[in-house]
């Protein structure tokens, strides 16, 4: 099923029906500006689920994925606001959006990590991580792909503006 695009502001919101059970997952550094996007484009119609919720539990990994499953569900559609760096964390997303019968949407955010050390050092409190993770996280950041098993993918940069600009990826 193809989905058509709306939004003024050039965001691609999915507008698939009545109903469409969406799983989105944000990929890209820490300071990307993921929760962001998160903040001003989704929040409205998706769940956020995101390690950072809880930084000092155990079994993170667990309790995301049952967070997934239960949201997925329950009818909701969910965004998953995490790093996703590799091929195999982002296939184990996928499986649980795909058992739900989910449509599965990427967002790429194709950040250097001198922007992203940039758009960290003006976080505050616990929104703040230590660069070190940064640069952690772009090591062992794979570039997604279609292949992988998204339905759509898109690639976000920021523009000199510090705006979000969206484009999607074709095969």
């Amino acid at each position: 099923m193809r989905c058509r695009s709306a939004g003024a502001d050039g965001f691609r919101s999915l507008i698939c029906g009545v109903g469409s059970l969406e799983c989105v997952i944000l990929i890209g550094l820490p300071g990307a500006g993921k929760s962001s996007l998160y903040r001003e484009k989704l929040a409205r119609t998706h769940l956020h689920v995101s390690k950072d919720l809880w930084p000092n539990a155990t079994k993170r990994e667990d309790r995301q994925r049952e967070m997934i499953e239960d949201v997925l569900a329950s009818g909701k559609s969910v965004v998953v606001d995490n790093t996703n760096p590799t091929v195999a964390e982002r296939a184990v997303l996928i499986r649980i959006a795909r058992a739900h019968g989910a449509r599965v949407i990427g967002y790429f955010f194709d950040v250097n990590t001198r922007t992203a050390v940039a758009r960290n050092a003006e976080r505050t409190g616990r929104g703040k991580v230590p660069n070190v993770a940064i640069f952690t996280a772009a090591k062992r950041l794979q570039r997604p792909s279609l292949a992988e098993g998204f339905d759509q993918l898109f690639r976000v940069t920021i523009d000199k503006d510090r705006k979000l600009e969206i484009a999607e990826l074709s095969a």
